[in-house]
């Protein structure tokens, strides 16, 4: 999953970023439904949520 670039997996890494003193940031993205989602991972935990716009809607890539 993470990392591949096989179009055959539904899930694919757009984006990572390690922060110093805060954590590691990987956005997501289903192929299948072109929802983004943000993978935090800080100190011992990990979380997953949807990617938001500014307007609190969830951020979706159209997949035409």
């Amino acid at each position: 999953m993470f990392g591949n670039k096989n179009e055959d997996e539904r899930f694919y890494v757009k984006s990572k970023e390690n922060i110093k003193s805060l954590g590691r940031f990987t956005v997501v993205a289903d192929r299948e439904t072109g929802v983004n989602y943000v993978h935090a991972w800080v100190g011992t935990g990990s979380s997953l949520t949807p990617l938001l716009d500014k307007n609190g809607n969830p951020i979706i890539d159209n997949m035409k």
